[in-house]
């Protein structure tokens, strides 16, 4: 057990963590301290990626350069001090204690890991946490967007016709000029994404979340869940459960190491869950440049240059220069004249409004006032509330540009003419929410949710399989207990699948595999030959449509094993592959492509779903490189689902590594009680040799969930 003055740290029997503290500026010292304590190697190294220094401070190798120069360019570890200024006194307060309390657990003990690495911690700071919330909301989030978008410009370069990009992209091309793009001289990626997570980043991607109001409730008080879908094959776990009390009050759920506050979780009165919701709030503009300049209305002007030194442990150091205006950092060296991208996140400047609304939820007592406090949040996702009065709401957040009519902020524009600049921001009230819906329920899975808003922020949301399958099972029943959201957590059937299944079954060659297929349950179990089959038929159906009529099949398997384009946005390409007729079937029929790819695909061995659904957690720093005995890895595990499950299970390659992504966290909390119903992909803390390593894994596994209580119940030392 560890105490200061006014302060007591514990564990329930879970090992879940307990701050009980008189005061905030005390409970979140005890985060710090728990945070520090139990994810340590985590947060450190968080912080030196998002500062640019991991040739200097860990790894010096080519690969840790361009990692390094990434991090560098987004220039997360700069203006933070603008950020923490822009706080009231109080708000500076907890982030220093939270600072303190971290610095107090390195002081006792740091890390043994990074000692092995050489590496001595430098004091944490109350900037440190506010790079750490710009890193969340941009890590494969609104990195994924702008992937997207370039990609669009390759596509235009590789001659894909304006009809084929119409129907990839609906609705997204207004004032496309192909011959201005073509012109467009695209950089070398910095660093390709997948190295990243490799490095001990949060790979983040899918979530659900959805509540439930009493009307639909067996007790007739709301019940919420979320279950965040992340990496998982990566150990710790992102998430870190803690239950905070404080001031007589306590709040308790999913956090972030690195910043203080809940993400994900309850308080007495109100309850809430995230996911990520795809707002486009990056976009690129094209950049005319010659002598270093650029031109904007006839007249040319200097961009500002920021030096930025990455310093090397085993060679000299290396100056790389970023060129930045009013639309961000150009991709390109403006000395050489030609046309350029130039790339602006809104986040990029985040920190002092989002840390706040993290402080403020801990203190709301109603869904309405949880969805005004959180709607300030800079970066783009999606909240459910529940409220112990019985009100549900939705709310997104993000700071969206508003755009003049005909552009949706997809297809670069010109950036020498100033009716394309970002002019305002969508505010709250105009973002898309709702408060009580007629339903009496709200889910969201990444979905396209622009009609619940008065300007749409999407423009190129998820499938929106996850979510239809959530509403539909919602709307079955009216006496919803806790024990039927874990089952609705656990759910296998793809709507996806049944939408192709319904053209393809026809068309199935008269064979053991056909037959088998035929008589698919269209759920993605481990024993599931279906499952295994159907896989195996869409990714040929992709290359056969995406990769002989487009991008060319080594392009197109490329873009599977080194991006997440197919990822992410596989709708636009369920869009083309559903149609009746499309440009990009050729010279055949849908019937003749599904029959031809099917007789292809279709003659292999039918193995189950769980083959080809093996992967290990590995270490973030060790991970591949100790004995298997030593037990720092685990595995190998089996994983279910698929990519449009509730349930999502996703396995594939990525630069020689494996990815995955799947549900890291379940929570589940009805609102009549003061408890929080969760399981985690992992345990509460990243030293190999504690207990606490990978405690929850087998319950997480197993779909069973641990009950953790505001008053802890009984208490283990910290």
């Amino acid at each position: 057990m560890t105490t200061t003055p006014d302060l007591h740290i514990f564990r329930d029997k879970n090992g879940t963590p307990h701050i009980e503290a008189e005061t905030h500026d005390d409970m979140y010292w005890g985060q710090g301290f728990v945070h520090a304590r139990d994810r340590g190697v985590q947060m450190l190294m968080m912080r030196i990626l998002g500062q640019g220094r991991l040739c200097e401070l860990l790894n010096d190798s080519n690969e840790s350069l361009g990692i390094d120069k990434f991090f560098r360019q987004m220039n997360w570890h700069n203006n933070l001090e603008r950020e923490f200024d822009k706080l009231e006194e109080k708000y500076q307060d907890y982030l220093q204690s939270y600072a303190n309390g971290v610095n107090a657990a390195f002081a006792e003990k740091s890390p043994w890991e990074y000692k092995l690495l050489g590496y001595k911690p430098e004091k944490w700071t109350a900037n440190d946490s506010i790079m750490i919330s710009r890193m969340v909301g941009y890590l494969t989030l609104a990195q994924s967007q702008a992937e997207m978008e370039r990609l669009f410009v390759e596509m235009v370069q590789a001659d894909i016709s304006r009809e084929k990009l119409e129907e990839l992209f609906p609705g997204n091309l207004g004032e496309l000029d192909i011959d201005l793009l073509k012109k467009v001289e695209l950089g070398e990626r910095i660093v390709n994404p997948s190295s990243l997570w490799d490095m001990g980043a949060p790979r983040m991607m899918a979530s659900n979340n959805w509540v439930i109001g009493g009307a639909r409730t067996k007790s007739g008080q709301p019940i919420l869940a979320n279950d965040p879908h992340l990496e998982v094959n990566r150990l710790p776990n992102v998430w870190s459960e803690i239950v905070l009390s404080g001031g007589g009050r306590y709040v308790m759920g999913g956090t972030m190491p690195g910043a203080p506050g809940v993400l994900t979780g309850r308080t007495p009165e109100i309850a809430w869950g995230v996911t990520y919701a795809f707002v486009d709030a990056i976009d690129s503009w094209i950049e005319d440049c010659k002598d270093g300049k650029y031109r904007k209305e006839g007249e040319w002007h200097d961009f500002h240059i920021r030096t930025e030194t990455v310093k090397r442990k085993k060679a000299d150091d290396v100056d790389v220069n970023f060129y930045e205006n009013e639309h961000g950092v150009l991709d390109g060296n403006p000395h050489r004249p030609g046309l350029y991208l130039a790339t602006r996140w809104t986040g990029a400047g985040s920190g002092a409004v989002t840390i706040r609304a993290f402080f403020d939820i801990a203190e709301a007592t109603t869904a309405k006032e949880g969805m005004n406090i959180i709607g300030q949040v800079e970066t783009g996702w999606d909240f459910v509330f529940a409220d112990k009065a019985g009100d549900i709401g939705f709310q997104m957040t993000g700071k969206v540009p508003k755009r003049r009519a005909s552009i949706s902020g997809f297809v670069p524009l010109p950036g020498w003419d100033s009716e394309n600049d970002w002019d305002s921001y969508i505010s709250v009230e105009e973002m898309p929410r709702s408060l009580n819906p007629k339903s009496n329920f709200f889910a969201t899975a990444n979905n396209d949710l622009n009609e619940y808003g008065k300007i749409p922020p999407i423009n190129m949301p998820m499938g929106s399989y996850r979510a239809e399958r959530i509403n539909a099972l919602l709307a079955e029943k009216d006496d919803f207990t806790v024990e039927d959201v874990f089952a609705m957590h656990a759910d296998l059937y793809s709507l996806q699948a049944e939408r192709f299944m319904a053209i393809l079954r026809p068309l199935l060659p008269n064979t053991p595999q056909g037959e088998i297929l035929r008589e698919w349950d269209l759920c993605y179990d481990t024993d599931s030959q279906g499952a295994y089959l159907f896989e195996a038929f869409y990714k040929e159906l992709y290359r056969e449509v995406f990769g002989k009529n487009g991008f060319g099949v080594d392009a197109l398997d490329f873009l599977n094993d080194e991006s997440g384009t197919f990822i992410d946005f596989y709708q636009n390409f369920d869009r083309v592959l559903l149609a009746d007729d499309s440009s990009w079937f050729g010279d055949m029929s849908r019937d003749e492509l599904y029959h031809k790819v099917a007789v292809k695909s279709l003659n292999i061995e039918a193995k189950t779903w769980g083959s080809r659904q093996q992967y290990t957690m590995s270490h973030m720093l060790f991970g591949g490189t100790l004995p298997a005995f030593l037990g720092f890895d685990r595995g190998p595990i089996t994983g279910v689902g698929g990519r449009a499950t509730i349930h999502q299970g996703q396995i594939y390659q990525s630069a020689g590594r494996t990815t995955t992504f799947f549900p890291s966290l379940r929570m589940v909390t009805e609102m009549g009680e003061d408890k929080l119903y969760s399981n985690l992909a992992g345990g509460p803390s990243d030293n190999r040799f504690s207990k606490w390593y990978v405690s929850d894994l087998e319950n997480w596994l197993n779909y069973r969930y641990k009950k953790t209580r505001a008053d802890g119940g009984d208490e283990l030392a910290f």
